[in-house]
């Protein structure tokens, strides 16, 4: 079966493939240059995954798998949220992920240890080569804020969200530690039972 990844995120695309293994012929949209990105319009992560889904489906007739997915920061009213890609070019703030988390830490400054709670959450959607969503699946991980960066691995807002239970960042994080808590591991292993399960894989 193959199955394009609905992303050009290598570190994404890692994920994808390490969780979902072997057994895919994999094609993912780095793959394909000049490719006008879909826009995404929705205002949860399901429309936003379903969006992109559906689109690349129908434009590469094959099955494909697409995720939205981002940070719920409570004392900031669940933002980054969907745009959490974007949150810095967003407010004037730069682009990319280190202008992102030197925007979260000014955006959190005043806010004590205790409030600086949230979670990651991904949703992710199968579409079939006709577009139709065939199946879905979310999940989350909690955490709370750091002050500063911590942390080498993954990417994103990894290195600023700790994981109370372990005492490290996501960031800190070996790949298969993150593949076991992590609302993407999560969300592709449950993804992986429906698949088996509907008799695709």
């Amino acid at each position: 079966m193959k199955l394009l990844i609905a992303t050009t995120n290598p570190g994404k695309i890692r994920e994808f493939r390490d969780m979902l293994g072997e057994k895919f012929k994999w094609d993912d949209l780095s793959q394909h240059k000049d490719l006008e990105p879909v826009e995404e319009t929705g205002q949860n992560f399901l429309a936003n995954a379903c969006l992109k889904a559906t689109a690349y489906a129908k434009k590469f007739e094959t099955y494909t798998i697409a995720d939205d997915s981002g940070l719920e920061v409570d004392a900031i009213g669940g933002n980054p949220g969907v745009h959490s890609a974007r949150w810095a070019e967003l407010n004037n703030a730069g682009k990319g992920d280190a202008d992102n988390n030197d925007l979260l830490i000014h955006q959190l400054d005043n806010v004590p240890d205790e409030k600086r709670t949230g979670r990651f959450v991904c949703v992710l959607a199968l579409a079939a080569p006709d577009g139709n969503i065939v199946l879905t699946a979310r999940d989350t991980v909690e955490g709370r804020i750091l002050r500063e960066e911590r942390g080498e691995n993954g990417f994103g807002y990894d290195p600023l969200f700790l994981i109370d239970d372990l005492g490290k960042t996501t960031a800190e994080l070996e790949p298969n530690e993150k593949h076991q808590i992590s609302h993407r591991g999560k969300a592709l292993r449950r993804l992986r039972e429906l698949m088996e399960r509907n008799k695709l894989i």
